[in-house]
C-alpha cells in the first residue's frame, strides 16, 4: 500500500503546485520543444498523453496514426506516460510547470479531483452539442458543476471471467453463476487439492476498491451519502462484501491475488490463463489479452447479483487541458471527436474490449456479429452506476482500499475497517 500513499501524495502536492505556480517534480519531456500555436507553419500539433501499454497501446498508437494520415490541419504527438495513476502525477505536474500536453486520458473516479482544481477545459464551446452520439450510461462521469469535462473513451465494467471448459467438467453451466449463492458453490466445486495443497481455486479477484464498489452496489448499498459529503459504506451493505469475501477465503475456494495496485490484477489474469483459477473478476479490456492467451474457452457474464446487479463504470475519460491555448483546443477537440466516432470506436472495441462509445455504434452490425462475450458488458450496463464525484474521493479511495486490505489480511474486522474508513472519510470529504 506504500506505492498506494506515495501515489496520492504526490498527487496532492502536485495540485497544489498548480496554483503555486512552482513544481519540483521532474516533468516529462513529451511537450518540450513544442512551438506556440502562432509560430507553427502548417498543422497544429498537439500533444497526447495515454496510458494503455501492451496490445492497447499499440492498437491506440495506430488510431493515432491513422488521425495524423487522414487529414493535415492537426498533428498528434502521443506519448506513453504510464499507468493511469503515473499519468495523472505527470500531468498534473507538467501543468505547474506549464507545459502540459493537450489531451489526456483520466481515470473515471479522479475526474471531479481535476476538474475541482481548474486542470481542464469546458468541452461544450467545441462540441456544440456533438456529445449525445455518446452511451448515456457512460457520461455520468462526465459532468463537473453543470459542465462537461470529458468525454468517454477507453470504458470498462467489471465482468466475470469463466473457463468454460473447467465449468462444464465439473458439470456446472457454463454460462456461470448468476449470484453470490452460487458463486460460492460453482467455486467450491472447481477448487482442487493434491497433497493438501490447493493447485486450483475456483475464483479469485484482487482486493480492489473497483470490485468492492459492485459488491457494495449489488447488496443495495451505496459508497457515498446522496450530499456526498460522508461515507455509506459503514453499514450492513458495506460490510457484506468483506463478509463474503473472508467466507469464501476461510473456506480456501477464493484466491486473494498479491500484489499491490494492477500487480495484484496482473497476478489474478495469469493465474486464470494458467488454469490455476477457474473465473475472475476483471475488467472488459482484459478481454481480448484474455482470449488471445488462454488455451480454453474463456466466457464471460454479468457479476452474480446479491439482492440484485450492480457495477459501477471504469476506465478512462478523454479531457482537454484548460491552459492550452484556443488554437489547440480547437485541434484537441478534432482529434477527441475523430477518435470516439462510430468509425473508430468499433474497432477499438473489437481489438481490445474495450465498450464502443456511441450508441451507433452498439446498434451496429459489426458489433451485433461479434464475439457474445464483446456484448456482456454494453448488456449489463442496465446496472451500471457512476463512480463518486466528489474531489475528496481521488484520496478517499485509497483509503477505502487499505482498510479492506486490512480486513482481508485478518488485521482488523469488518466492522473495525469499516469504521477507521468512515472516520478518515470526514476530513477528505471536507475539502
Amino acid at each position: 500500500m506504500k506505492k498506494w500513499k506515495s501515489y496520492f501524495l504526490v498527487l496532492s502536492l502536485s495540485v497544489t503546485a498548480i496554483f503555486t505556480g512552482c513544481s519540483n517534480q521532474e516533468v516529462p519531456s513529451a511537450a518540450e520543444g513544442k512551438q506556440p500555436a502562432a509560430e507553427q507553419e502548417g498543422p497544429v500539433e498537439i500533444d497526447f498523453w495515454y496510458a494503455l501499454g501492451g496490445h492497447n497501446g499499440e492498437v491506440l498508437e495506430g488510431l493515432v496514426k491513422k488521425f495524423n494520415d487522414s487529414q493535415d490541419e492537426v498533428e498528434v504527438k502521443a506519448a506513453y506516460q504510464g499507468d493511469y495513476y503515473e499519468n495523472h502525477s505527470k500531468v498534473l505536474a507538467a501543468v505547474a510547470a506549464g507545459n502540459q500536453p493537450d489531451v489526456t486520458m483520466v481515470e473515471i473516479g479522479v475526474i471531479a479531483a481535476f476538474a475541482d482544481a481548474k486542470v481542464l477545459a469546458d468541452l461544450a464551446p467545441y462540441t456544440q452539442g456533438d456529445e449525445e452520439k455518446y452511451i448515456p450510461g457512460l457520461m455520468k462521469n462526465s459532468y463537473w458543476n453543470d459542465k462537461l469535462v470529458a468525454v468517454p473513451f477507453n470504458r470498462s465494467t467489471p465482468l466475470l471471467y469463466l473457463n468454460r471448459e473447467m465449468l462444464e467438467k465439473a458439470g456446472l453451466d457454463p454460462k456461470g453463476p448468476k449470484t453470490w449463492e452460487e458463486l460460492q458453490q460453482y467455486s467450491k466445486a472447481l477448487t482442487k487439492q493434491e497433497g493438501g495443497k490447493t493447485v486450483t481455486y475456483g475464483f479469485s479477484t484482487p482486493i480492489d476498491i473497483w470490485f468492492y464498489e459492485a459488491l457494495v452496489f449489488q447488496s443495495g448499498g451505496n459508497i457515498l451519502s446522496e450530499d456526498g459529503k460522508s461515507l455509506a459504506i459503514n453499514s450492513p451493505e458495506g460490510k457484506a462484501p468483506l463478509e463474503f469475501w473472508n467466507g469464501m477465503i476461510k473456506e480456501g475456494i477464493m484466491k486473494a491475488p498479491p500484489g499491490e495496485k494492477y500487480n495484484a490484477w496482473d497476478v489474478a489474469k495469469q493465474d486464470f490463463i494458467n488454469e490455476q483459477v477457474g473465473m475472475i473478476f476483471t475488467s472488459t479490456g482484459d478481454l481480448k489479452g484474455l482470449k488471445d492467451n488462454a488455451k480454453f474457452n474463456v466466457g464471460a457474464a454479468f457479476l452474480p447479483a446479491n439482492k440484485d446487479y450492480g457495477v459501477p463504470t471504469g476506465g478512462a475519460n478523454l479531457v482537454m487541458l484548460a491552459k492550452s491555448s484556443e488554437e489547440e483546443k480547437k485541434a484537441a477537440w478534432k482529434f477527441m471527436k475523430w477518435i470516439t466516432e462510430t468509425e473508430q470506436t468499433i474497432p477499438w472495441s473489437l481489438e481490445t474490449g474495450y465498450m464502443p462509445v456511441t450508441q451507433e455504434a452498439v446498434d451496429s452490425d459489426e458489433m451485433k456479429a461479434a464475439d457474445p462475450n464483446f456484448r456482456v458488458a454494453l448488456d449489463q450496463l442496465q446496472y451500471a452506476k457512476p463512480r463518486p464525484m466528489v474531489p475528496g474521493y481521488k484520496e478517499l479511495q485509497e483509503v477505502i482500499m487499505t482498510e479492506i486490505q486490512r480486513n482481508v489480511l485478518g488485521q482488523a474486522t469488518p466492522d473495525e475497517a469499516l469504521s477507521a474508513a468512515a472516520e478518515k472519510a470526514q476530513k477528505l470529504l471536507k475539502k
